[in-house]
């Protein structure tokens, strides 16, 4: 499976992913309802953060709709919207914030990698997004570096 990867040192904060994102996936531009969300570390950095498509997705576990599931053939993590209630548990669940709650349908949304083809890795214009091949190794690291932006985050505030 392929997952979306992402280069801190060469993401400018430019935000072309969220208007890909958006555009793609609701058919405006409205960065407030992408996917993928670029988070400004107090202007020393920025990073696009997307759904991990977890080997074991938390939020699918936990909600009582059985609203998100993991397609048998491409692997990825969805949102069967017809199923969604709006209940808002898998955004809990998720420990990276990658599921939010769209404010116009009312259904959970998350990356699905734009059906094999991410919208976001092909408009980023300094390719700091990559889709490739999932690295288990890469995925512990992506979950590590997570961890410590929580932490400078959190001794920030």
């Amino acid at each position: 499976m392929k997952i979306i990867t992402v280069d801190p040192e060469k993401c400018t904060g430019c935000r072309l992913c969220e208007l890909a994102c958006s555009l793609k996936n609701t058919g405006e531009f409205n960065p407030a309802r992408a996917r993928i969300q670029v988070i400004g570390f107090d202007e020393m950095f920025t990073l696009s953060v997307m759904c991990f498509q977890c080997e074991k997705p938390y939020c699918a576990e936990v909600c009582p709709a059985s609203a998100i599931i993991r397609d048998e053939v491409s692997g990825i993590v969805r949102v069967l919207k017809e199923r969604c209630t709006g209940c808002k548990i898998c955004t809990l669940a998720c420990p990276f914030g990658n599921v939010v709650v769209d404010s116009q349908e009312k259904v959970a949304v998350k990356c699905e990698l734009c059906d094999g083809e991410p919208e976001c890795v092909l408009f980023c214009p300094t390719r700091a997004l990559e889709f490739r091949e999932v690295d288990t190794a890469l995925i512990r690291k992506k979950i590590a570096l997570s961890e410590k932006l929580k932490e400078v985050y959190e001794g920030v505030k």
